[in-house]
Formats: structure tokens, sequence, C-alpha cells
């Protein structure tokens, strides 16, 4: 079974999709797919379908829901595949389901492996390798994650927990670039990073290094005024002392901004924490 989750979600057994059209069972198999080899509890199951107004037939739904899913893993997997296939890969465990697939099946397993050895590089002051894994992480992503399933509360505390862990890597990865000296490059992606989350002090402020380093001062600092005006007029509070220190730093033609400047294991907006 291949499955994607950074994105639509996809499922297909022997290139044949498994992925039922009902709302709920959608939901059901989004949720098991992301934990695949873990068993769900039940109550967990029903927790995701029905939030806290569980009706009186809940545990019969839920049963008749896996049903559904295993006719169809057993059509997908064809005619000679043993009766049980579909049970033993949607199989019944200790008071909840668990969905026996390899994890590396799975895109967002591939996507924190990845996540994970660009975060390793950055620490380890490799900007090149870091680039290159981080930039691979992102590439498995085809759009926000679970975008045409309906979440109940754990799917969507998975789906958060994923939208926070792609901008993380975005900007360790723009960080690593912005250290390979790639500032110009990048000006055209954090116009639109910056566009798409306008009150985001990290974005920010690798915008206004990448404009600064590619010589233009002007917009560097307008970058600043804008979000300045952003977050005083929404939220009645000023930039973080941070932030206000890079913008000093920019006025100042600190040479600290400089691609070779400041600490290797560190982020641009770190470089100006107290």
């Amino acid at each position: 079974m291949k499955a994607k989750v950074l994105g639509p979600l996809s499922a297909e057994v022997n290139g044949v999709s498994i992925v039922p059209t009902a709302g709920k069972p959608r939901q059901l198999l989004a949720l098991l797919t992301l934990c695949p080899g873990r068993v769900m509890p039940v109550s967990t199951l029903m927790e995701e379908l029905w939030s806290t107004a569980l009706p009186a037939s809940a545990l019969t739904t839920l049963q008749t829901y896996i049903l559904q899913l295993r006719r169809r893993l057993a059509a997908a997997m064809g005619p000679d595949a043993p009766g049980s296939a579909a049970k033993e890969v949607l199989a019944t465990q200790y008071g909840g389901y668990v969905l026996q697939v390899p994890r590396e099946g799975v895109d967002v397993h591939a996507y924190e492996s990845l996540a994970e050895e660009g975060r390793l590089a950055f620490e380890e002051g490799d900007d090149g390798r870091a680039a290159r894994s981080l930039r691979a992480a992102l590439k498995l992503w085809a759009g926000p994650a679970l975008v045409d399933v309906r979440a109940g509360p754990v799917l969507g505390n998975e789906v958060t927990r994923l939208r926070e862990s792609r901008l993380v890597t975005m900007e360790r990865r723009i960080d690593a670039e912005l250290r390979l000296g790639r500032h110009t490059e990048l000006i055209a992606e954090l116009a639109d990073l910056t566009g798409r989350h306008p009150q985001h002090e990290g974005l920010h402020a690798q915008a206004m290094v990448a404009l600064y380093r590619s010589g233009r001062q002007a917009s560097a600092l307008d970058a600043y005024r804008r979000l300045r005006g952003r977050l005083v007029e929404d939220l009645g509070v000023e930039p973080s002392p941070r932030l206000q220190r890079l913008h000093q730093a920019i006025l100042a033609v600190d040479p600290q901004l400089e691609v070779v400047a400041g600490p290797r294991r560190t982020s641009t907006f770190d470089l100006y924490a107290a």
C-alpha cells in the first residue's frame, strides 16, 4: 500500500484507490494512515468522528466503516489474495484498529526522515547538505495536509502539527540557503511567504536579510515598516526585540549581516537574540 497525506488523501493498493468518498470513512482512513503500525484505540477513533457528541450507535457505526474499508482493500488486492488478507492489513488489536503497512509507504514518514536529516546537517554547519535534504522533504508536499478530508479533533491536531512542521522546515531551508549566499534567488519566494504569513517575524527577518544582501537596503527597511504596521494595527504590539535589533543593524550597515558573518549553527533571526 502506498499512501499520501501531504496534500489530498491518497491510498492505493496495486494501483487501485481505496479512498472512500463518504466523509467519515475518509476521516477514519486518514487517521489510520497517519499512524501505520500503531493501534488506534476505539475511543480515539470515535472522538475523531463524533467529538463529544457520540450517537448511541457509535460503536456499531464505527465497525461498519471498518468493514467498508476492508471491502475496499479486498477489492484492490484482487481475487487471488487470501480471504483474510484485508483483515490482516486493517487488523483488530488491543481494543482498537491498526493499519499494518510499512511506514515508508506513507509520504509523511519520508518527509519527517528527510526533515530530521536536514536539521542535523544544519546544526552541524553543513549548509549544502541541509539545503538539499530540506528541499527534498518539502517537495513531498502537494498542498496543505489532508486538504480534502474533514478533520475532527484528533486529525485537526495532526494537521496543525504538520503545518507547523512544514513552516519550520521551510524556514530552516531558507536559513541554510542564506548562509550559502543565495540571497538574491530567495527574494521572490520570501515575498510570497511573507504575503501568506503577514505576521510571521522569522520569515520577515529572512526577507530583510535577503533584500539587504542583494543591495536593496531601502526595500529591507520597508519590509520591516510594513510588518510593524500590521503588528501594531492588528495586535497592538511592537515587533520583537530581535527584529528591532535586526532593523537597527540594517540601518547601521552592520558587518554581521554579511554572508560569512555570525555563528554558523543558528538561524538568521537568532543572530539578534538577546
